[in-house]
C-alpha cells in the first residue's frame, strides 16, 4: 500500500492535521471526494482498525439522512456505504510504511507525528 493521505479538501479538521503532520512529499495526497478510496484501500483499512464499521463515520449528514442511524448495520453494509459515498469513511487517514492511522483523536495524530519522524 502506497504512504498516502485521505483526505476532504472542504474539512478545516483534515486541512489542519495535514499541516500539523508536515507530511513528506513522497506522501501522496487524497481528497476522497474526487478520489474516492478503493475497494484495495478498504480492504487494506479493515485489516489496519478490524472491522468496517471502525472506518465508519457515523458524523456524516448522509447517516441521518439515510435513516441509518435508525438500521441495524452489518458489516457488509459497513462495507458498501463506505464505498457508495466519500463522506462516510473516517477521515483524515494517513498510510504511511504499511500502517494506518485512521480519524481525528489526539492519539491517532501523534502516533501518526511519532511515525513520520
Amino acid at each position: 500500500m502506497e504512504n498516502t493521505f485521505i483526505y476532504l479538501d472542504s474539512c478545516n479538521t483534515c486541512q489542519r492535521i495535514k499541516g500539523e503532520l508536515a507530511l513528506p512529499k513522497d506522501i501522496l495526497l487524497q481528497n476522497t471526494k474526487e478520489q474516492p478510496v478503493t475497494e484495495e484501500q478498504i480492504e487494506f483499512l479493515k485489516q489496519q482498525a478490524g472491522s468496517y464499521e471502525a472506518l465508519f463515520n457515523r458524523r456524516a449528514q448522509l447517516y441521518r439522512g439515510r435513516g441509518l442511524h435508525e438500521k441495524n448495520l452489518s458489516e457488509a453494509d459497513y462495507r458498501n456505504l463506505l464505498l457508495d459515498h466519500y463522506t462516510f469513511i473516517k477521515r483524515p487517514i494517513l498510510i504511511y510504511k504499511k500502517e494506518a492511522f485512521i480519524g481525528n483523536s489526539k492519539k491517532v495524530i501523534a502516533d501518526a507525528k511519532v511515525a513520520l519522524s
